[in-house]
């Protein structure tokens, strides 16, 4: 028996044949490990949709690997041999493979990393982990970037990126003159609503997906969400169907309408490729360079191009530096003192709030919401209500099928909660009823008043809005981009505080905002 030089262990969001781990790969004497893990569908309370998402492409990976040639010990979840949890199974694996030292790219998750860490450094396995060329930069790029920075910011990074990258440049300038288009971008639709907006790429379930599905309804039966429209890419060759129809179909509207919200509609505008680029099935260069195309070739305004790219060559990689850089002790701020619990409904959608149950029904449905629900709906409301943080990142990383630690906890606990502090973003996200209202017409079909913040017909976010600056005053007071917000606490009189207050704690207590069937 030829003995086993290396085991390249492939985690679940590492689903490319390209990656830095299979570098030098020889079938003679190397093999890949995979296997799926009942615990990292339990360690948060992961939804229906989301494990389905990473079991069916993980499975169908198994099988490009096995086309490919490349040796596989791969483990199911269902398998009589399967232990359950990650590092187990690998512990268990390695005592009978016996190879001479493991492989990988660097892992996403700061968990994952850490076990995987000592289970080899107990077993005195040499471990090899490599870098992750699925980004443009480098953990070390990024922390050379934040070296003697008082305050990070993704603008700055993102320019360094363009230049860096000569993505949407001409010399050293930027292609039409400006960094950044937002004031072209961003509008709601009109009363007409989004029209025909074209249908999302859509994969019919086949046979290995189908299994995957029957089993997560089986063995997961009692968590959150449903898998009746599950539809998402999980193969390499329909995630660049899926760029390429978003390229194609709704590229040149995504600047105009990303921030928009339509009753109903989940798909919109949005690319619908995050999940894709996080589970490794698109690399972010072949994206960015299809948008850019895109531009060149007259097909999409630059607006649109560049508000995408910004989200790919900016926002991905800046979370991503920030994670790395900030963890482990990032997991536990709490800037603002949050402890109330996360409201149940988060699980189940029911509310009788229009927007947040809309956003709730189609992520429990699909796994999916754009950024602005994410941020300004669910997100906003819970960061209002006081909800400790850690809880809303637990709930953010279950749901979403596209959410892996490194990007959804700065996300998350970062831009949404403002529980860092300052870190990511300059000022908390906080909005009354208003903002939804102006972004879409959810508020027409809702009972509570986004002009009103007391009384019966208050709309929750605009009474935690005022509820929040009034909790927060001093705090935020110092804050030069609230100033404003702020000085308007001061008009407020005693009464009016304290009607506020307790139609705030009447929210808290759930007499308020839960939908009474």
């Amino acid at each position: 028996m030829v003995e086993l030089r290396s085991l390249i262990v492939v985690l679940g969001d590492q689903l490319d044949l390209d990656a830095s781990g299979f570098d030098g790969f020889d079938a003679a004497v190397d093999a890949v490990w995979m296997a799926e893990a009942a615990e990292e569908s339990t360690h948060v309370w992961s939804s229906k949709p989301r494990t389905a998402m990473f079991l069916a492409a993980m499975r169908h990976f198994a099988l490009a690997l096995q086309g490919a040639g490349r040796p596989l010990h791969y483990t199911r979840m269902d398998a009589v041999a399967s232990a359950g949890s990650l590092t187990t199974q690998l512990r268990a694996d390695t005592a009978r493979l016996k190879p001479a030292g493991l492989v990988m790219t660097a892992p996403g998750d700061w968990r994952v990393l850490q076990a995987i860490s000592a289970l080899a450094d107990a077993h005195k396995l040499p471990l090899d982990i490599r870098e992750d060329r699925h980004f443009f930069s480098s953990v070390r790029d990024f922390a050379a970037h934040a070296q003697g920075r008082k305050a990070l910011r993704m603008e700055y990074f993102y320019r360094e990126q363009r230049k860096r990258h000569q993505v949407l440049m001409q010399d050293d300038e930027p292609v039409g003159g400006q960094w950044n288009f937002d004031a072209d971008n961003r509008e709601a639709f009109d009363a007409a609503g989004p029209g025909a907006v074209p249908a999302r790429a859509q994969f019919a379930p086949d046979a290995v997906t189908r299994e995957v599905i029957a089993l997560v309804n089986q063995r997961f039966a009692d968590h959150p969400g449903r898998l009746d429209s599950f539809a998402w890419q999980v193969t390499r060759a329909q995630a660049l169907q899926s760029l390429q129809a978003f390229i194609t179909e709704r590229l040149p509207l995504f600047g105009r309408y990303q921030d928009a919200m339509w009753p109903g509609d989940a798909w919109l505008y949005h690319s619908h490729l995050s999940a894709a680029l996080n589970l490794k099935l698109l690399n972010p260069r072949e994206v960015v360079a299809a948008a850019e195309a895109a531009y060149h070739d007259g097909h999409a305004p630059l607006a649109s191009v560049e508000g995408f790219i910004r989200q790919i060559l900016g926002w991905r990689e800046y979370v991503r530096g920030v994670y790395w850089t900030q963890m482990p002790a990032y997991l536990e701020r709490n800037a603002l003192g949050a402890r109330e619990n996360l409201p149940a409904w988060f699980w189940t959608g029911n509310t009788d709030m229009a927007c947040l149950r809309d956003a709730l029904a189609q992520t429990l449905e699909h796994g999916y919401a754009n950024h602005i629900q994410r941020l300004m709906v669910t997100g906003l409301c819970a960061l209002m209500l006081g909800v400790a943080p850690k809880q809303v990142h637990a709930w953010h990383l279950a749901v979403y099928v596209d959410a892996v630690e490194w990007v959804e906890l700065p996300n998350t606990l970062g831009m949404s909660q403002y529980a860092d502090g300052g870190v990511m973003g300059s000022k908390p996200y906080i909005a009354t009823g208003k903002y939804i209202q102006r972004m879409s017409p959810h508020c027409k079909g809702c009972r509570y008043d986004p002009a009103q913040r007391s009384g019966d017909s208050a709309c929750p976010f605009t009474t935690l809005y005022w509820d929040f600056l009034i909790r927060h005053e001093a705090t935020l007071a110092k804050n030069p981009r609230m100033a404003l917000q702020v000085k308007n606490v001061a008009r407020l009189s005693d009464a009016q505080k304290r009607a506020v207050n307790d139609r705030a704690a009447a929210i808290r207590r759930g007499e308020v905002g839960t939908a009474h069937e």
